[in-house]
């Protein structure tokens, strides 16, 4: 059998001529033929979670616009460090995305005295949605007790201290921080009980294993079913799904203005063509009517561009350090 020849010194040259000039392509340029393979989008809650449920839906938007599969991967574990840990720690090339809440990026760097990651090792792109606090008990309860109001929860918190026991994703949660907000304003004490997700503390608060807790909007259905009863919102102002139901302030809880987000952010470093391809790509939300309807239930579209992102971001930082050194919270 003849055997191959080898390549001429020529084209040997002419091979190494067209890998050096491939290598060296101007970042923008290589940038443009992104994504040309599957990009994952690590979520740090559980599937089924509130946050998941939103990263379902954001994840088909972007494999359409972007024609390439964004995988969900669910990288569950300590109030959504273990997840977020993962995504910071990725290569900043556009193939790893975090879609997380707002206590995993303005809360958690305040609050662990050991954090595998800072809020500076993530780059925003857009938030993606916005949603008050409703402040919930299990009816039977309430009705036991008398609790038809706020006030009426804290004057039984005062007669009976550390009786109330309320619920949250985990300790240090915006959910939990919530409520440590409400015992501060209203000195009081009451008992936090971590679950895994809100699904978890939502069930458990409806089966009467919790007094109360700082739920969110799937909670509603539960409402109007009269599985839960609403005592306020965090909102400014009172919101459609539930319009007899008063704000904090309205209840006498003064500034007492609270609302979580959702939003997709990158590893610092991600190159801004990048970005800013993923904020556009993401923007097909609001022109798709089926994505709108499925996440209206769980709060408002609220996309941003990168840049206002990231003032949301700095502005929140400080004011839940300030929560947070108020109550002495901190965890390993």
């Amino acid at each position: 059998m003849r055997q191959a020849p080898f390549p001429s010194r020529r084209k040997t040259l002419q091979l190494a001529l067209a890998l050096a000039c491939a290598a060296a392509l101007p970042a923008q340029a290589q940038d443009a033929a992104w994504p040309s393979k599957p990009v994952r989008m690590v979520v740090p809650f559980p599937a089924g979670s509130f946050t998941d449920t939103v990263a379902r839906v954001m994840a088909d938007t972007l494999s359409r616009s972007l024609g390439q599969p964004v995988v969900v991967e669910n990288k569950v574990g300590a109030n959504g460090v273990i997840g977020v840990s993962e995504a910071a720690r990725a290569a900043p090339d556009g193939y790893t995305l975090l879609l997380t809440n707002s206590s995993s990026i303005t809360i958690n760097p305040q609050l662990y005295r050991k954090l595998s990651y800072k809020t500076s090792d993530l780059a925003p792109v857009t938030m993606v949605l916005e949603a008050p606090f409703i402040l919930t008990a299990n009816p039977e309860w309430a009705s036991k007790n008398n609790i038809a109001t706020v006030a009426d929860l804290v004057q039984y918190a005062r007669r009976n201290p550390g009786a109330i026991s309320y619920g949250s994703p985990g300790a240090g949660n915006i959910a939990h921080l919530s409520y440590a907000m409400l015992n501060n304003r209203s000195k009081i004490s009451t008992t936090h009980v971590p679950y895994k997700s809100t699904a978890q503390a939502q069930l458990a608060t409806i089966a009467g294993e919790l007094n109360s807790s700082f739920d969110v909007l799937t909670a509603v259905p539960h409402i109007q079913a009269g599985k839960l009863k609403a005592l306020a919102v965090t909102s400014p102002q009172r919101i459609a799904q539930l319009p007899d139901v008063p704000t904090m302030e309205q209840a006498g809880i003064a500034d007492f203005n609270v609302a979580f987000w959702i939003g997709l952010l990158v590893p610092a470093g991600t190159p801004t063509q990048i970005v800013a391809k993923l904020n556009s790509a993401a923007q097909g939300l609001l022109n798709d009517a089926k994505a709108k309807a499925a996440l209206g239930a769980q709060g408002e579209l609220t996309m941003r561009a990168p840049a206002d992102f990231a003032k949301r971001i700095a502005a929140e930082v400080p004011a839940w350090g300030t929560v947070i050194q108020a109550e002495g919270i901190a965890l390993d």
